[in-house]
């Protein structure tokens, strides 16, 4: 719920701030900044929105952490999504994930039961793996909230170990398929996994409310 309210507070959506008489340097640079933020679109009139006023009370670090929770939640939202689809409907990997634990039956109780079907070695691995993205996201430098690009991620910031694994390749991208695209369709794709991103995040939020109290979301049935 917390990484919900963040990304609903995200500085996509928020609205002009209007001048601060006793600080008019500091509020112009705060409108320039939110006014400049990728996000808006039809949904919003084709203006930011901030019907709560977020955008007068805080500084332009908080925009700027606003907008990486918003883009972090909003890419774990569509995975979460894309993931809760395919088990609802019983798509499963072959084989095992574990030794004598196979993927159909960590599926065979639905999407929500499948976190407490999976060894417990298994969840170390996944929160460990969060955990890596989570330091590399803080310990890029510049930092996404002084001069930084929020949820950007191109190189881990460390040199692995020999041999085993050379996170200097890409993490985002290493083919480099969006090399060839134009800073017009660049913005584009940014502004589409914007808005998929937040559709997400209503909807990973529909299914498990729609789980724990049936017939609360219309479409969704005890499968869910």
């Amino acid at each position: 719920m917390a990484m919900m309210l963040s990304s609903l507070a995200a500085p996509a959506l928020l609205a002009p701030v209007a001048p601060i008489a006793r600080a008019p340097a500091a509020a112009s640079a705060k409108m320039a900044l939110v006014d400049s933020m990728e996000g808006v679109g039809e949904e919003t009139g084709g203006q930011i929105w901030d019907p709560l006023g977020i955008s007068e009370a805080v500084s332009d670090e908080a925009v700027m952490w606003f907008r990486a929770s918003e883009l972090k939640h909003g890419r774990v939202a569509m995975l979460a999504s894309v993931g809760y689809l395919v088990g609802a409907a019983k798509i499963s990997f072959p084989g095992e994930l574990a030794k004598g634990v196979t993927f159909a039956s960590v599926a065979a109780n639905g999407p929500y039961q499948a976190w407490d079907a999976v060894p417990q070695a298994g969840k170390l691995q996944i929160l460990s793996i969060i955990l890596a993205l989570e330091w590399a996201t803080e310990a890029k430098k510049p930092h996404y909230m002084r001069g930084g690009v929020p949820g950007k991620i191109e190189q881990l910031p460390f040199d692995g170990i020999q041999g085993l694994w050379a996170p200097k390749i890409k993490f985002w991208d290493p083919l480099n398929f969006t090399g060839a695209l134009s800073a017009e369709q660049k913005a584009r794709k940014r502004k589409a996994e914007l808005k998929n991103g937040r559709l997400a995040m209503i909807g990973i939020i529909s299914f498990i409310t729609g789980h724990n109290l049936p017939g609360s979301v219309p479409a969704l049935d005890s499968s869910f």
